[in-house]
C-alpha cells in the first residue's frame, strides 16, 4: 500500500522511491526538471555506475559493429549497391521502431510499484530529468543483449545474405537516433532542420508530452496522428 500523500525525497536515491508514489506517479514523472546535474539512482555505487553512459560510447562500440555486418553481406555475394538499398531499408524500419517503442512502451501508463519503478528506469528518469546527460543513451551492454533477438527476427524476414546489411542499417538508425537524441538536448543547432527537431523535440518534453513521439523525424507523428499542433508566438517566445 502506498502511503497518503507520498513525496519523493530528491536528495536520496530515487529508483526505490518512485513506485510509492501509485497513481501520482504519472503527474509527478511529467514535471520535469531542468538540471545538467543528475539524480543518484541507487545506494549501491556499482549499480549507480551502470546507470551512466557518455553519448560516444555510442557509435565508439556500435559503428565498427555495423560496418562488419554490411561487409558480411558483401561476402555473401550481395552487390554494393544492394547493400547501401537494404542498409537504408533498415535505417527506414528504425525510424518506425523508434517511434512505436516510444510511443507504446516508453509512455505506457502505470501505478503499481513494480511497474512505476520499471518505467522510471526505462524512460521515466529521462522525463524527470531531460538535461541529465550521462542517462540519455542506452547503455551498450543493454543494447548487446536486445541484439539478439533482433537479429533472429531480421533473419525470417529477409535473405540469408540480405540479413546482415538491413540488420546494419536498423543498427545505424539506432546509433543515428542516440546521436541526434542526445544533440537535440545538449546541442545548438545553426541549421534549419537541426533548429526543427530540437523544437520538435523540447515541445514534446516541456509542451505536449502525449504527442510528437519521432525523434529523428515527424514522418510517423504526421502517419499516425500524433503530430503536436504548432504553438502560438507567445508559447514559442515563453
Amino acid at each position: 500500500m502506498v502511503a497518503k500523500g507520498f513525496t519523493v525525497d530528491l536528495n536520496k536515491a530515487l529508483v526505490f522511491q518512485v513506485g510509492h508514489l501509485g497513481k501520482g506517479y504519472q503527474e509527478w514523472v511529467h514535471q520535469p526538471i531542468v538540471s545538467k546535474e543528475g539524480p543518484r539512482f541507487f545506494e549501491n555505487n556499482v549499480l549507480e555506475s551502470m546507470t551512466r553512459t557518455v553519448w560516444w560510447a555510442i557509435p565508439t562500440v556500435w559503428l565498427p559493429v555495423v560496418c562488419w555486418f554490411a561487409v558480411k553481406s558483401l561476402g555473401m555475394g550481395q552487390s554494393a549497391p544492394d547493400v547501401c538499398l537494404l542498409v537504408l531499408s533498415g535505417i527506414f524500419t528504425w525510424t518506425l521502431i523508434e517511434y512505436s517503442v516510444h510511443r507504446f512502451l516508453f509512455h505506457i501508463k502505470t501505478e503499481s510499484y513494480w511497474a512505476n519503478t520499471a518505467h522510471y528506469l526505462l524512460h521515466g528518469c529521462h522525463h524527470k530529468h531531460p538535461m541529465d546527460g550521462l542517462r540519455l543513451v542506452f547503455p551498450p551492454a543493454a543494447a548487446a543483449i536486445l541484439c539478439f533477438p533482433l537479429w533472429g527476427m531480421v533473419k525470417l524476414m529477409v535473405t540469408a545474405a540480405a540479413a546482415p546489411a538491413y540488420f546494419a542499417g536498423g543498427l545505424l538508425g539506432y546509433v543515428m537516433y542516440d546521436c541526434i537524441h542526445y544533440y537535440l538536448h545538449h546541442g545548438n543547432p545553426s541549421i534549419d532542420r537541426a533548429k526543427y527537431l530540437k523544437r520538435y523535440h523540447m515541445n514534446h518534453h516541456f509542451r505536449i508530452q502525449t504527442m510528437g513521439f519521432g525523434i529523428t523525424s515527424s514522418l510517423w507523428d504526421m502517419a499516425f496522428g500524433t503530430l503536436p499542433p504548432t504553438p502560438k508566438a507567445s508559447e514559442r517566445s515563453s
